[in-house]
């Protein structure tokens, strides 16, 4: 509940913070965003890429992380083609309806539904699921939906350049080859993946305005729709109906599925300029309406554990 709580404070903070004369909004939040990619993420994915014990059961909570990312980048991409929109739109959407905030918000609601058993199964949901999709298609996303024209050589490089990715390699390393890091780096670790939530919602409320005559309402509709609702409509049909699984870890993959938007995808969006505007409403009105959309999937996950 207090993890809860603290959403709607950093983002009424970033808020208030538009407001202050003479902040440097601007500035501000491209400093907050900068932070979050080259330092929170890359601490997050080493300290726990590396703990990691793989068995086929992972698949079921770390495959809905990439099935859902995987759809949303067919489905706008054939929208956008369809109808027209721009890049930065359709890299815009498929960043932050693909990936769900399956960590700061999911983690404490999961704790509060499911105890211990079911914060184990959202942590796979979260860490090489949401984490890796980010670090890796995320960034090839963002890449190639940005408005520099690069060849593939230079999406390459760039994706390399990339901090989460970079030390997702490393962390890949270290898992596989079963070396520990110092309990004292992990710490240090620990502490700045902690201050990855806070800083990023900030900057969303730095960036959120809301705008009656917005030319994203369309578009937010579009995005909350896939994330709210088909996305763990998806996983419930490929899972439960056709796979036939039943239990209280499918109900958990079920639920973060149905998270609001990942934070930091939206912040990778606006680092890339795809549609910064769109990408902090995505947030700022996905986390309160998944509040709803989430009662009902609660209902349903209680199903689907039957």
């Amino acid at each position: 509940m207090f993890n809860i709580i603290l959403i709607f404070v950093f983002l009424l903070l970033g808020i208030v913070l538009q407001n202050v004369r003479k902040f440097p909004v601007l500035s501000a939040y491209k400093i907050l965003n900068k932070i979050v990619v080259t330092v929170c993420l890359p601490a997050i994915v080493l300290y726990y890429i590396p703990k990691l014990v793989w068995s086929n059961e992972l698949l079921y909570p770390i495959g809905a992380a990439w099935i859902g990312f995987v759809v949303a980048f067919l489905l706008f991409y054939f929208l956008g083609k369809k109808w027209g929109w721009s890049n930065k739109l359709i890299g815009c959407l498929v960043l932050t309806a693909g990936l769900g905030n399956t960590s700061f918000l999911g983690y404490p609601i999961i704790s509060a539904l499911y105890g211990e058993a079911g914060l184990k199964i959202a942590i796979l949901v979260d860490q090489p699921g949401t984490v890796v999709v980010l670090s890796t298609l995320g960034i090839f996303v963002a890449t190639y939906f940005s408005k520099d024209n690069l060849n593939p050589m230079q999406m390459l490089v760039r994706v390399f350049k990339f901090p989460p990715f970079v030390f997702f390699i490393i962390a890949c390393l270290l898992n596989v080859f079963s070396i520990s890091i110092n309990e004292n780096l992990q710490i240090i670790l620990k502490s700045l993946g902690s201050i990855m939530a806070p800083l990023a919602l900030t900057s969303v409320g730095l960036q959120l305005r809301f705008e009656r005559k917005s030319q994203h309402w369309r578009f937010l509709g579009f995005g909350l729709l896939y994330k709210l609702i088909l996305t763990p409509a998806l996983i419930y049909v490929l899972y439960v109906m056709i796979l036939g699984q039943k239990s209280s870890m499918i109900g958990v993959v079920l639920m973060e599925t149905a998270m609001a938007s990942n934070i930091t995808a939206s912040i990778l969006a606006a680092s890339y300029g795809l549609k910064p505007r769109l990408a902090s409403m995505m947030i700022g009105y996905g986390i309160p309406l998944s509040f709803i959309s989430l009662i009902f999937w609660y209902f349903v996950a209680q199903y689907s554990a039957v």
